[in-house]
């Protein structure tokens, strides 16, 4: 059974439809890049696989949940569906190591202990074990986009969202956060991205989707489609990241 299935999609924002009717398979263990102009659709999409926004029709199945709107379902699929956005969205009073074990002993119930377990065990994976009694303020933009990271990872999800999250870093920053989303990959995370990093698209991701008004215009493997693009709307995108 593949891990996420979309079928026919379609939101609206007002008399503004942003899906017109997305479908999408994404298998276990694969990195899906989504690619496409602002206003084609990537983040909203990604916002409907959490739950964040209601869609107007059409179908979502993802991490063994079928989409629905109570509050009961909407927390246990945040268990297995974890997403991370451009905003850090960190609480400022509370250490690294604080962020990081709250969602498990808030959501899971578990004991503080072995919630902090979990939370220096994603530090480490994302490289910050040594920063995990530092407070927010005190690091900078990539080291906090890393920790919100490590907080997505403490609730062990089964699927990763990421929404642009490197786009307000530099490019020093940028290459961080884009490391230890290199690894999650390399270990298996099934993972959907929002990006404009074209090379760590074309590097990283297994299969590639251009959205374009609402739509998947083309989609393939990430080699295929970046060394063959199929449309005129493509090949003017990529020549325009270049």
């Amino acid at each position: 059974m593949p891990i996420v299935q979309v079928e026919d999609l379609r939101k609206s924002f007002g008399p503004l439809e942003v899906l017109k009717g997305v479908s999408l398979t994404v298998e276990r263990g694969q990195v899906v890049a989504l690619l496409g102009r602002s206003g084609s659709g990537k983040s909203t999409l990604l916002r409907c696989l959490n739950g964040l926004e209601q869609i107007k029709s059409g179908r979502i199945e993802i991490a063994g949940h079928k989409m629905s709107y109570s509050a009961a379902a909407l927390r246990d699929l945040r268990k297995d569906v974890g997403i991370v956005f451009q905003s850090f969205n960190l609480f400022p009073h509370m250490s690294v190591l604080q962020n990081v074990a709250l969602a498990p002993r808030l959501s899971k119930g578990l004991q503080k202990s072995e919630a902090e377990g979990i939370a220096l065990e994603m530090l480490s994976k994302v490289g910050l074990l040594e920063k995990q009694g530092a407070y927010p303020d005190q690091l900078s933009g990539g080291q906090q986009q890393r920790v919100a990271i490590a907080r997505s990872l403490a609730m062990q999800p089964k699927v990763m969202l990421f929404d642009e999250v490197t786009s307000s870093l530099d490019p020093e920053l940028t290459q961080e956060v884009l490391v230890v989303m290199e690894r999650l990959a390399a270990d298996g995370m099934t993972m959907l991205l929002v990006t404009h990093e074209m090379e760590f698209a074309r590097k990283v991701a297994t299969t590639t989707v251009f959205m374009h008004q609402g739509l998947v215009h083309e989609a393939g493997s990430s080699n295929a489609i970046f060394a063959e693009p199929q449309t005129k709307e493509f090949r003017q995108f990529l020549g325009n990241a270049a």
